[in-house]
């Protein structure tokens, strides 16, 4: 594990000293946890468990709109992205129609992934501040990104059943980073996801924290932070600024340790 690797016994090493250089230890981890984490993108990417959301990604994926009728889309469910190592996890809503359900990569290809990834390059976990495609050279440390949903709904309205149905994706997604330390949820719905996963993974807490922006929360070994979410709606009316994002993200870092 990052930064604290446990140095496991075993006979026979190299040199007859039984012991694993911390460094192989650390490497053997994250090898670990991005074959698990592969193997969960994997299901996700074949999940057809809620038949509304399959039939509306793929009707738009068909149709398409006219400033991207030449592209070829996604169409299906968008798996969380980033550093395997993360001590940040983001969660957000769902994936956009003409975003990550065009582009395959969770706020790729829309303004409300324009904000997030500007913050997370001015604060240090991603190595550029727009993200266009999935062949685009995006790269985060420190920090993944995920959703509650992992389909595009209609209207970004997800029904309860299909939060329910989709949930467990994101509990075993944050069970399979061992690293992380904090979690910022966008919006109330990424809040109450974010919730109910730690809850699922046995970190329920009581009384329940109530969501806002700069909200804070302690649950089990994580530190929840809340943030409005970056949609159109909050960033062109003003309600959420870069500012007020990006100190958000900076509070994340601070709380993981990461300065």
């Amino acid at each position: 594990m990052s930064g604290e690797a446990v140095v496991s016994r075993a006979a026979g090493t190299a040199g007859g000293s039984g012991a694993s250089p911390p460094d192989e230890t650390a490497r053997a981890a994250a090898q670990g946890t991005e074959a698990t984490l592969a193997a969960l993108t994997a299901e996700v990417i074949a999940c057809r468990r809620c038949p509304r959301l399959v039939e509306w990604r793929e009707r738009v994926a068909r149709e398409r709109v006219a400033r991207y009728a030449d592209e070829e889309y996604w169409g299906r469910p968008v798996p969380g992205f980033g550093d395997a190592r993360a001590r940040l996890l983001i969660v957000g809503l769902a994936p956009a129609a003409h975003g990550g359900n065009r582009t395959g990569r969770v706020f790729t290809g829309d303004r409300s992934g324009d904000f997030l990834w500007t913050a997370l390059e001015r604060t240090g976990f991603a190595n550029m501040g727009v993200a266009r495609r999935r062949d685009d050279g995006l790269r985060l440390t420190g920090a993944r990104v995920a959703a509650v949903v992992r389909c595009a709904p209609p209207l970004n309205r997800p029904t309860v059943d299909e939060r329910d149905a989709c949930l467990p994706f994101l509990a075993r997604e944050l069970a399979a980073l061992p690293d992380v330390r904090v979690i910022i949820a966008l919006g109330g719905f990424g809040w109450d996801g974010a919730l109910r996963a730690l809850a699922a993974n046995g970190h329920a807490v009581r009384p329940r924290p109530g969501f806002g922006h700069g909200a804070e929360a302690r649950v089990g070994p994580y530190a929840l932070v809340g943030s409005y979410h970056p949609s159109q709606q909050n960033t062109f009316t003003g309600r959420l600024t870069p500012a007020m994002f990006e100190a958000v993200v900076r509070r994340a870092r601070e709380l993981a340790g990461l300065g």
